[in-house]
This record gives C-alpha cells, sequence and structure tokens, in this order.
C-alpha cells in the first residue's frame, strides 16, 4: 500500500496516508477532498529498480547518512 502526501486545499493542512486500493482521500483535520498531491521525500529520485538494488542505506539498516554505528537503532 503505498502513502501518499498531501496538502488541504481548504485549510492548508499536509498530512501523509496511506492509501487502500480505490479509496479517495480527505483531509483528517477539515475533512475536505480538495487535496493537492505533494512528492514524497522518500520517493523522489527513485529508479524502477530502486528496490531490489540489495543495498539498505549508508547504515546498512536505517539508511543513516552518517554510516555504520551513528543511529540509535545500532
Amino acid at each position: 500500500m503505498p502513502i501518499f502526501e498531501y496538502v488541504c486545499r481548504e485549510c492548508n493542512h499536509r498530512f501523509e496516508l496511506l492509501m487502500q486500493g480505490s479509496a479517495e482521500a480527505v483531509c483528517p483535520q477539515c475533512k475536505a477532498t480538495k487535496l493537492e498531491k505533494q512528492f514524497s521525500a522518500f520517493g523522489v529520485g527513485a529508479t524502477a529498480n530502486w528496490a531490489s538494488s540489495g543495498t539498505s542505506g549508508s547504515c546498512g539498516s536505517c539508511g543513516d547518512p552518517r554510516g555504520p554505528g551513528a543511529c540509535s537503532m545500532n
């Protein structure tokens, strides 16, 4: 299930939604359906084979760019 980022055109609330099937996105703050889909920071620059590349980031587990042992996951 994809995660989409939106900005509500009615109240300017910025939020993310996990979308299932053909469900219609609704602003959780004002319940409006006039939404503007945003580019996801996670998905920008991804290529078709990014998920199958076999690497999981600089850290090795979370992708922390500071390298192995830099994050709280280690």
